[in-house]
């Protein structure tokens, strides 16, 4: 397949993908309250706002280190804008937007050992170990640990030997963290005073008719970049390395043994932000990997006064010898991105990363738009066109009682239902096909839950949307409570009907979820009060037991003895 059509095929998801990251992972009103908290000078509510959980004490931070370190700490936490971090962190997973599970982000680096010094503490955030369907919650740590010890720092799970932890530092990267240094975004991504590149000064695209048709040389940096990443678009990978300035080193055999794509295939599909990395590296001369794949690492180095060489590995087996340069230096920014192909408005962006990347438009002070009520979708109904729509936490048919009547008989004789009752029973089993319009109405309470968007799943609610709506994998909001409010959601829920028992297509019920799942001890024993069984196998025959115990949950040791109280014979499983 020709690089070319590589580059351009894979343009499109990406950009659908990273809307999704924009509009759920960071919703308006986190943003909202975040800053709030931030300009009061509250640093801990600005945290738990973002959904950031604190595991340190400055006072703690003064008696081991000294009051010089302390004030360092609280001076970059009292201007850390932990929503920003979060809109900027790396993600992963099939929809793309999960947080990578065991990446460490360090934000500083502290003490006497100085900037880089291998014993130095660190202010540094983490999300969950290793689970992609664990809550989207981060940590924020200060200890002095090592940059290649990732995998273990907080917790004791086991890692899976292609995912492994690595620490992305943004101690050089302070604008995507520091809101004194916000404003360097636009330069830092190849913009200048004036604009970002691909947009106009005030963050719309720029026409076609003014992106340069050669090298403007670095005299034009933004033009320059322009250059640069359309030539890479086109699957020119050596060209735009050389236009850039990076000796691109030829494909080795030890890759060619490990990946069947090519190393310039490989390169063409990933975003990278050529005439960033020669600036980034300068900054901190060293030789930085790159994951890239599951067998494959680029290898950057700044070669003094020849500049940056690049060149295709295969992964390493064990841990990285070199540290790994943070996605967010490496990568296209996906904002201008979005931009640039009119996929989001500017208004839609951070407030701080629209006045960087569209410094002549008036500062939104807004973020992504919050949900809106369902539109109703028109379904084929044996032979004609129906609207269904959401009224009441229901979906709405347009059909009399005895046609529902005439359907629920034919479906208890075996019959297959169709039209608009097939929709409904699809959108409360998850199985069968819905609307394309219905499936992306799912999508988008889902995705809102899987990042602890609580506001966002109760305001889809209150505009009619039906709670027993079941995903692609048989889950229900019950089985995500884990990664949500549940003291808010788990009694409106109950009152809609909906069983805590229900099994998903894999047999986990929300129990199971909550105990597997890191869920907090709270919810768990709220699904008990509200009638969870504890007697339940998966279907994999998995009790919640083995659960515990593969889980590693300390925590639940009275669930523990409640099991061993009401169901000896499970502890033989």
């Amino acid at each position: 397949m020709p690089q070319g059509n590589i580059a351009a095929g894979s343009r499109p998801s990406r950009l659908a993908r990273l809307r999704r990251i924009r509009r759920y992972a960071v919703p308006r009103w986190m943003i909202e309250r975040a800053t709030e908290r931030r300009l009061a000078g509250d640093w801990r509510g600005a945290c738990a706002a973002a959904a950031v959980d604190v595991t340190f004490d400055l006072d703690d931070i003064a008696a081991r280190y000294g009051t010089g370190v302390a004030a360092a700490v609280e001076d970059d936490l009292l201007h850390l804008a932990p929503d920003l971090v979060r809109w900027h962190a790396p993600r992963v997973g099939p929809s793309g937007t999960t947080l990578q599970p065991g990446t460490a982000l360090i934000l500083n680096h502290y003490g006497e050992h100085g900037l880089e010094g291998r014993t130095a503490p660190r202010l540094y955030l983490t999300a969950h170990p290793w689970l992609f369907q664990a809550s989207q919650r981060l940590t924020l740590h200060f200890a002095p640990v090592e940059m290649r010890d990732a995998v273990h720092l907080c917790n004791d799970y086991p890692f899976n030997q292609f995912w492994r932890g690595i620490f992305q530092s943004w101690a050089r990267a302070r604008h995507l963290w520091d809101v004194r240094r916000a404003h360097e975004l636009r330069t830092r991504c190849g913009g200048d005073d004036e604009r970002a590149p691909f947009l106009e000064p005030d963050g719309t695209p720029r026409a076609a008719a003014k992106l340069p048709t050669s090298d403007p040389g670095a005299g034009d940096p933004v033009g320059h970049t322009e250059w640069v990443t359309m030539l890479h678009e086109r699957g020119e990978v050596e060209a735009a390395f050389k236009a850039a300035g990076i000796e691109l080193e030829p494909e080795s055999a030890e890759y060619r043994r490990y990946n069947q794509i090519g190393a310039l295939d490989r390169l063409a599909r990933m975003p990278l932000a050529l005439t960033r990395l020669e600036p980034e590296l300068r900054r901190q001369p060293a030789r930085f990997a790159v994951p890239c794949g599951v067998f494959s690492t680029l290898l950057l180095e700044h070669d003094g006064d020849r500049g940056v060489r690049a060149e295709m590995g295969p992964m390493p087996v064990g841990e990285y010898t070199e540290p790994v340069l943070a996605e967010a230096r490496w990568q296209r920014l996906p904002d201008i991105d979005l931009l640039r192909d009119g996929r989001i408005p500017p208004e839609w962006l951070h407030p701080l990363v629209h006045d960087a990347l569209c410094p002549a438009r008036p500062s939104s002070g807004h973020g992504p738009p919050g949900p809106e009520r369902p539109e109703p979708v028109r379904v084929r109904c044996r032979g004609d066109w129906h609207e269904v729509a959401f009224e009441g936490g229901a979906l709405r048919l347009p059909h009399s009682a005895e046609e529902r009547e005439r359907e629920e008989a034919l479906a208890a004789l075996g019959g297959e239902v169709a039209g608009c009752f097939a929709v409904q029973k699809a959108w409360r089993t998850g199985a069968g096909r819905l609307p394309k319009a219905l499936r992306d109405q799912r999508r988008d309470l889902f995705d809102r839950a899987h990042h602890g968007d609580t506001p966002g799943v109760l305001r889809l609610l209150d505009l009619g949307m039906d709670p027993r709506v079941r995903d692609e994998n048989g889950r229900t909001l019950l089985h995500e409570l884990h990664m949500l409010d549940h003291e808010v959601l788990l009694p409106r829920l109950l009152a809609a009907g909906l069983d805590v028992d229900t099994p998903d297509v894999a047999g986990a019920t929300a129990l199971h979820r909550a105990v597997e799942l890191d869920g907090s001890v709270a919810l768990v024993r709220a699904l008990l009060d509200a009638g969870a069984r504890i007697d339940l196998f998966d279907a994999e025959e998995t009790t919640i037991l083995r659960l515990m115990y593969r889980a590693g949950r300390k925590d639940l040791g009275f669930l523990e003895e409640r099991i061993a109280e009401e169901h000896p014979e499970l502890l033989d499983y």
